[in-house]
């Protein structure tokens, strides 16, 4: 085992009850999305701690820099890039059902998601390096960015984002939570891991009348069948089958009378794509697919799309990054081909900007039940945070070390 992976773990070990005392606590005060104060203020108090400063890049989304000593602060440049490792801090308006005694006690409110594993693990990934830095070990600067909302769409990673968070970032790095996958295990796959994510609403409108007299009127509820049985079915003859696509119809809204025909009717879901080049075609052509539905049946139309979030797009080199360092503290065995997801993540606007991966993190006790994530019961077995500590500082020093031989970052610190 590399010197730097032993010191790593004998590190973590020994920070092993404070983190998972921190993730308790954030698990038993979740709070929403860009309201998550008081879990970013004690993220800072122990960076601060630590000797670390933080910037706040938003009102409740921050990021630290550990940069190895001699390392000047400021502007990056070809000599002085990072690596990046992302967690999101939000929960959801779920009201828990674990019976756990560290249970939300915040009504209607709960990490049904794991964010707060996702968070624990970034700053325990965080405290290790930045020992790590005092004692020369590490080759490159690593920037840890906590970032709120990403449970709303488009996503708070925007925000990060517009603030610059990326600056000066090669590469970047984050873990989910996988509720199906045994602990000790890490879930990757290059390409899309996880879906674009768009919502989508279609009004229709027209004079109504009585059912009586269908042919004196345009009929909304027979346009609105049209649209909700006929579009994703063109669509996916329009669009790659390759692409993933899919259109899911949530809720139809018409009329209230059985023998009214409504002047109004609505019908709304969800537009997913695997793709990113058919999510930019996608908007286009579902309006213009619903306009032609709905033609012959002389209603009026209105198609209202809510941009979500790209895909989830895996870099190849990254992912091969973070197998490695699955296998080297966890064994051969540990790495899983992971599936693909059609649920939306917003770590898929970091890719956007630059190159990086996401991996699925196994949070079930071996042998124990499977949970579903943004389910009430949902428990994660707390040896996770350790393995995911571990497992993002190894490959936070991994892809340092790969940017210290790429671009000669940082080429006063030694390389162990």
């Amino acid at each position: 085992m590399h010197t730097n992976t032993r010191r790593l773990t004998a590190i973590l070990d020994d920070l092993a009850h404070e983190l998972i005392a921190f993730r308790r606590d954030v698990h038993a005060h979740p709070e929403l999305a860009r309201t998550e104060k008081r879990t970013s203020d004690r993220l800072a108090e122990l960076f601060e701690l630590a000797g670390l400063q933080v910037h706040r890049f938003t009102p409740t989304g921050l990021a630290v820099d550990i940069d190895p000593p001699g390392t000047s602060a400021g502007p990056a440049s070809r000599r002085h890039r990072r690596v990046a490792l992302r967690a999101d801090l939000d929960a959801l308006p779920v009201q828990e059902a674990t019976g756990l005694e560290f249970a939300s006690t915040v009504r209607g409110v709960s990490h049904a998601c794991g964010h707060d594993v996702h968070t624990t693990v970034v700053l325990g990934a965080g405290l290790a390096l930045a020992r790590l830095a005092e004692e020369q070990g590490l080759p490159s600067g690593v920037r840890l960015l906590f970032q709120p909302a990403e449970e709303l769409q488009p996503g708070g990673a925007l925000d990060l984002l517009k603030a610059g968070a990326l600056e000066g970032v090669d590469r970047i790095f984050a873990i989910h939570c996988d509720p199906k996958l045994d602990v000790g295990h890490v879930g990757t796959r290059i390409g899309p891991i996880t879906s674009a994510s768009d919502t989508v609403s279609v009004t229709l409108t027209s004079s109504g009348g009585h059912t009586s007299r269908p042919h004196l009127t345009s009929d909304v509820v027979y346009a609105l069948g049209l649209v909700a049985t006929t579009t994703p079915a063109v669509l996916g003859r329009r669009l790659d089958p390759r692409a993933g696509v899919n259109l899911t119809w949530g809720a139809i809204k018409a009329g209230t009378a059985s023998n009214a025909i409504p002047t109004t009717g609505t019908i709304s879901g969800t537009l997913r794509c695997l793709d990113v080049r058919a999510w930019d075609q996608a908007e286009h052509l579902l309006r213009e697919v619903v306009e032609q539905i709905v033609a012959p049946t002389g209603v009026e139309v209105d198609v209202q799309i809510v941009r979500g979030v790209p895909p989830v797009d895996n870099d190849g080199e990254s992912v091969r990054l973070m197998e490695d360092a699955a296998e080297a503290i966890l064994g051969d065995d540990a790495v899983q081909l992971t599936e693909q997801s059609l649920g939306g993540e917003d770590f898929g606007w970091y890719l956007t900007q630059t190159r990086g991966a996401m991996a699925r993190l196994g949070t079930r006790a071996p042998g124990g039940r499977s949970y579903d994530l943004h389910q009430p019961e949902l428990i994660v077995d707390e040896r996770a945070i350790g393995v995911g500590a571990r497992f993002l500082a190894q490959v936070a020093l991994d892809a340092g070390r790969r940017l210290h031989e790429e671009h000669g970052v940082t080429s006063e610190v030694p390389v162990r």
